[in-house]
């Protein structure tokens, strides 16, 4: 009974790491945006999200991929998981997430510092990078051994490619309401 407990502790964790991932590159984007409109409102809407960048980095994203990596090798150990061919491939993507969440991390301290590295559109697109992250490690979780690989890496390209074909078309139409 303890380890649907830790399941269901380590989904919510899941759950919230990935909307603090996803929130804190919308926070990014609009920050970046921020930059480009009068003075006044820029030193406004930048103080503002600094502090919810912060409030929302510190407060939600650090925990929720902590409590996630603590429940997680707690499953994977008390279910003996650890000797499955698709948990090291888990725990590949997971490591590729660590590196995504760190590098929001870098971001993050040189917004903190007024020091704007990215576009809008490079952050939009750096959005989808945890989209990918998402579908892979839950189709992979779900579907453990049963996993078709080829299906999976196919998947994977083409979901990739439908979110870059809607970032283009997205930049389109936002091009033409400028105009």
């Amino acid at each position: 009974m303890t380890i649907l407990y830790i399941k269901a502790l380590h989904i919510i964790f899941v759950v919230t790491w990935f909307a603090g991932l996803f929130y804190i590159v919308r926070l990014f984007i609009y920050h970046v945006e921020a930059q480009s409109g009068p003075e006044d409102a820029r030193k406004i809407l930048q103080t503002q999200y600094k502090l919810m960048e912060k409030r929302l980095w510190y407060g939600i994203t650090w925990p929720s991929m902590i409590g996630t990596l603590i429940l997680g090798f707690w499953l994977a150990y008390d279910t003996g998981q650890f000797s499955s061919p698709w948990l090291h491939i888990k725990l590949a993507l997971i490591g590729g997430l660590i590196l995504y969440h760190l590098q929001c991390g870098r971001i993050f301290n040189q917004l903190a510092k007024d020091q704007i590295k990215h576009s809008s559109n490079f952050l939009r697109i750096w959005n989808e990078v945890a989209t990918l992250f998402l579908v892979s490690i839950v189709f992979l979780a779900v579907l453990k051994n049963t996993f078709s690989w080829i299906g999976g890496v196919v998947g994977f390209l083409v979901l990739g490619l439908l979110l870059m074909i809607a970032i283009r078309i997205y930049q389109r139409i936002r091009a033409k309401q400028s105009d």
